[in-house]
C-alpha cells in the first residue's frame, strides 16, 4: 500500500484524478447528461403541478434521481403532499390564504428539539383520523398520519425513515414520503441565510427561501419530551436540490464518488441495522466543504483532493459524534446512531481507511479499474473532454430511456378536458423551449397525450347510438394516432394497431403490425438497453433527434389504467385500478405485437392464430431478459394464458396463469389472474 500511495501522490496524481473523473462521468453522467436529466424532470413536474386538482396530491421526484444521478441500483424517491393543506409558522401568515380552499396547520416548535415540530390543526381537514388531543388543541400525529396514508396507498410496505418503502426484484426500492408543504422559510433556519456569503449565491438563496420547505412524518429519534410519535421533521429537500444544481460538475462528481465509496467500501457487507452512515451524511459533508470554501479549486485535475477533504471532515465528525444539519446546525444528524461503542467502531473503520490514503479507493469495484490503469502507467495521457467520454449511441440511449421514453406516463389523464389542457400546456412549453433535448421530451409528451386523447375520445362515443358523432370521433382519433406514430418512436405505431383492432379493422391492424416488425428488424434498433453501436452510428449518427427517435428507438407499451384499450385486458386493467386509480399497465413490446396478431387472426383464421400463439409461447417460455424484463414476466404469462384460453386449451391456460402468480407481482394483476383461474375451474 505504501508503494501504491507513493505512486498516487508523487508520479501520477493528476492523471489519476483525470482517470477517476472520466470513470465517474461514465458512471454518474457527464455534465450535459446531468443537466438534461434535471431539465426533463423539471418540465414534467411543472406540468404535473399545473394539472393537480385542488383536493389532490402533488407528487415530485426527490433524492438522487432528482439531483441528476443515474447510479446503478439507486432507489426511486418520491414526495407527495395534499395541495389543499399548508403549514404556517405563525398566525400572521394565515392572511395569505383563503381558508375556504386551504386547510391551515400551525407549526408549534416550543416542545420540540431543533429541526422538529408539532403540527396544530387550525381548520377542518380530511386527516382528522390522524389527530390527537393535547392541551385542548388538535394536533396531527405523524405516526397516525403514516398509518392512514400507508393503509390507503402502501399496504404491505415497510417504513424507511419518513418514507414507505416497497421492494422490487434485484433489491430495487421505491420510497414514497407523504408530507405537508410550507410556503415560508422556517425561523429555525434563518441563520443559514446570513451564512451564505460565497455559496450558494444570493440569487439562489432568495429562490430557496421563497420556495419554503416541507414537513415530513417522523419524530425525533430520541423521543425528547415524549412526543416522538406526534412530532414531524422539517425537510429541506427542495432547497438541497437547488444547492446540488448550483454545484459545478467536479463538485457533483465528488458527491457521487462519496456515495459510491459509502456503498461499496464503508457499508459493504453490513446489514441495515449496522449501517450508521447514509447518503444524506455524504451530501451534508459536501455542502459544508463547498460553503466553508476550505477547498477552492474544484476541477478534474484536483478531483481526489476534494474527495479527501470531504472524507477528513467526515472522519472528524464521527470522532466528535456531531454531524450538523446544513440548514439547522443545532440538529445533530448523528444523535440517534453514531454514539457510544457504535461510534468508536465506525471511527476505527474510517481511520483505517484514512491511514491507507487514496489507495483505499481500490476497495471500490466501480472505481478500481480507473485507478489501476494509471498505476500501471503513471504517465498515461487521459482525455477529460466530456464530449468524447461517452459514445453517441450510449449517450442517446441513456437520454431516451432515462429522460424521454417513460416520462410521459407521469402525466396521467382523467378525462378529455385533462387531455386538452395537457396539449395546451405542452404547446406553451414548446414555444419557450431553448434546447433540442427539451423539444425531444416535449415531442414525446405530445405523442403520449395524443394517444390517450384518441382512446378517451373513442370510448366517450362508443355505444351512444350517435352515429355522426361516432364517425367524427373516429376520424379525429385516427388522425391523432397517425400523427403520434409519425412523430413518435417505432413502438408508438403499436397504438394505431391496437385502435384498429378495437374498432374491428383487423386487416389494417395486421398491416401496422407487419410494418412495425419490419422497422424493429433494422440493425440500428435500440430497445430495452440493447443495440449495435456501430450500426446505430452508421444509420442515424449525427442526425436530428426527431430522426433518431423515429428510426432507431422502441420501448414497451404503456396502457393508462383508466382508459380501455383492449377489451380482452379489461380484467387486468381493473385489477390494477384497485391498487391505484392512476396506475399503468406495462406490456413488453413484442408480447403486445404477438397479442394483436393473435386477436386479429382468431376472428377469421384459426391456423394463423395458432401460429401467432406459438410465437408468443416461445417468447414467454424462452426469453432471458432480452425482450421481456424480469418485472414484466407476470403480465407476459398472463397474456399467454388469455390467448391459450381463447383457443380452448384450458390446461395450458391454467399453467400460464399459475406461472403468472408465481412471478414478482409488479403489474398488480393478481386479482384478475385469480378470477381467470376460478373461471377455468368452473368451466
Amino acid at each position: 500500500m505504501d508503494y501504491i500511495s507513493r505512486i498516487i501522490h508523487e508520479k501520477g496524481f493528476q492523471h489519476l484524478c483525470e482517470s477517476v473523473f472520466v470513470g465517474l462521468c461514465q458512471i454518474v453522467g457527464t455534465s450535459i447528461q446531468v443537466a438534461i436529466k434535471r431539465e426533463t424532470r423539471d418540465i414534467v413536474e411543472i406540468m404535473s403541478r399545473r394539472l393537480v386538482e385542488i383536493d389532490g396530491f402533488i407528487h415530485i421526484l426527490s433524492g438522487s434521481m432528482r439531483e441528476g444521478f443515474r447510479l446503478k441500483g439507486s432507489d426511486i424517491d418520491m414526495m407527495g403532499w395534499p395541495n389543499d393543506h399548508r403549514v404556517i409558522w405563525d398566525m400572521s401568515q394565515s392572511e395569505y390564504y383563503y381558508t375556504e380552499n386551504k386547510t391551515l396547520i400551525l407549526s408549534d416548535s416550543s416542545m420540540s428539539p431543533p429541526g422538529f415540530t408539532l403540527l396544530e390543526l387550525l381548520t377542518p381537514s380530511k386527516f382528522l383520523l390522524s389527530c390527537v388531543l393535547m392541551n385542548d388543541r388538535l394536533y396531527i400525529s405523524s405516526a397516525l398520519f403514516r398509518r392512514q396514508t400507508q393503509k390507503h396507498y402502501f399496504p404491505g410496505c415497510r417504513e424507511h425513515g419518513p418514507c414507505e418503502s416497497c421492494e422490487y426484484p434485484g433489491g430495487f426500492e421505491y420510497d414514497m414520503a407523504y408530507c405537508f408543504a410550507c410556503d415560508f422559510w422556517p425561523p429555525s433556519a434563518s441563520s443559514w441565510i446570513d451564512r451564505c456569503h460565497s455559496w450558494p449565491d444570493r440569487e439562489v438563496v432568495d429562490v430557496i427561501v421563497r420556495n419554503g420547505c416541507h414537513i415530513v412524518p417522523i419524530g425525533h429519534p430520541l423521543g425528547v419530551h415524549g412526543h416522538e410519535h406526534d412530532e414531524w421533521r422539517i425537510s429541506f429537500s427542495l432547497a438541497e436540490h437547488k444547492c446540488v444544481q448550483t454545484m459545478n460538475h467536479c463538485q457533483f462528481l465528488t458527491y457521487g464518488l462519496l456515495k459510491i465509496f459509502l456503498k461499496e467500501v464503508i457499508n459493504k457487507q453490513l446489514d441495515e441495522t449496522n449501517k450508521l452512515l447514509c447518503s444524506y451524511h455524504m451530501k451534508t459533508v459536501v455542502f459544508w466543504v463547498i460553503q466553508q470554501n476550505v477547498f477552492p479549486l474544484w476541477c478534474p485535475q484536483n478531483l481526489l483532493a476534494g474527495f479527501w477533504v470531504c472524507f477528513k471532515l467526515l472522519l472528524k465528525w464521527v470522532y466528535e459524534g456531531v454531524c450538523p444539519n446544513f440548514f439547522i446546525p443545532q440538529n445533530n444528524l448523528f444523535l440517534s446512531k453514531v454514539h457510544g461503542s457504535a461510534q468508536g467502531g465506525l471511527f476505527q473503520q474510517l481511520h483505517s481507511l484514512y491511514e491507507k490514503g487514496l489507495a483505499c479507493l481500490l476497495q471500490s469495484p466501480s472505481i478500481k479499474s480507473y485507478i489501476t490503469r494509471v498505476l500501471c502507467n503513471p504517465r498515461l495521457s487521459i482525455c477529460t473532454d466530456e464530449a468524447r467520454i461517452i459514445s453517441e449511441c450510449d449517450f442517446d440511449a441513456l437520454f431516451f430511456f432515462n429522460n424521454v421514453g417513460h416520462f410521459a406516463e407521469v402525466l396521467l389523464t382523467k378525462n378529455l378536458n385533462h387531455c386538452i389542457k395537457l396539449l395546451d400546456t405542452i404547446e406553451q412549453f414548446i414555444r419557450s423551449s431553448q434546447t433540442k433535448y427539451q423539444v425531444a421530451v416535449l415531442q414525446n409528451l405530445t405523442v403520449a397525450i395524443l394517444q390517450k386523447t384518441a382512446f378517451t375520445l373513442h370510448n366517450m362515443y362508443t355505444n351512444t347510438g350517435l352515429n355522426k358523432q361516432m364517425y367524427i370521433a373516429d376520424r379525429m382519433s385516427c388522425h391523432m394516432l397517425k400523427s403520434a406514430a409519425k412523430f413518435g418512436c417505432i413502438s408508438d405505431m403499436v397504438y394505431m394497431a391496437i385502435y384498429y383492432y378495437k374498432t374491428s379493422r383487423y386487416r389494417e391492424a395486421l398491416s401496422v403490425v407487419e410494418m412495425t416488425k419490419f422497422k424493429l428488424s433494422q440493425p440500428c434498433l435500440i430497445y430495452s438497453g440493447y443495440g449495435d453501436r456501430e450500426r446505430y452510428t452508421e444509420a442515424v449518427g449525427g442526425k436530428p433527434w426527431s430522426t433518431k427517435i423515429r428510426q432507431a428507438f422502441a420501448k414497451d407499451i404503456m396502457l393508462t389504467g383508466n382508459i380501455c384499450y383492449i377489451n380482452e385486458l379489461i380484467p387486468e386493467q381493473q385489477s390494477v385500478l384497485e391498487k391505484d386509480p392512476f396506475s399503468i399497465l406495462i406490456i413488453p413490446l413484442f408480447v403486445q405485437l404477438h397479442l394483436i396478431e393473435f386477436l386479429c387472426y382468431i376472428q377469421s383464421d384459426i391456423t394463423l392464430a395458432q401460429a401467432a400463439l406459438e410465437k408468443l409461447k416461445d417468447l414467454v417460455h424462452h426469453d432471458q431478459g432480452r425482450y421481456i424484463e424480469i418485472v414484466l414476466r407476470d403480465i407476459s404469462w398472463e397474456i399467454l394464458g388469455i390467448c391459450q384460453q381463447m383457443t380452448g386449451n384450458h390446461q395450458a391456460a391454467l399453467d400460464s396463469f399459475q406461472r403468472s402468480l408465481s412471478q414478482f407481482p409488479f403489474s398488480q394483476i393478481q386479482t384478475a389472474t385469480q378470477m381467470r383461474i376460478q373461471d377455468l375451474h368452473i368451466h
